[in-house]
């Protein structure tokens, strides 16, 4: 089980490796990191943070899309 600052830490690495992919942008710009330590609420893993930070990020960045979208 891996501690809350690695799941953390993790999650950031991650975020800066896949900067241009759904929506980890968000996260590399705009939470601290007590903000993806709430995020990550219940991961036990670095892997189920990874996993729990992916779908609210995805969320943020299908959102982006449809405003996006909108614009002539």
């Amino acid at each position: 089980m891996a501690t809350k600052q690695e799941m953390v830490d993790g999650v950031k690495a991650h975020a800066k490796a896949n900067y241009e992919d759904d929506g980890w942008d968000y996260l590399v710009e705009c939470y601290e990191d007590d903000e993806v330590a709430e995020l990550i609420e219940g991961a036990t893993t670095v892997a189920g943070a990874i996993k729990a930070a992916a779908e609210i990020m995805k969320f943020k960045n299908d959102y982006r899309a449809d405003i996006q979208g909108t614009v002539w």
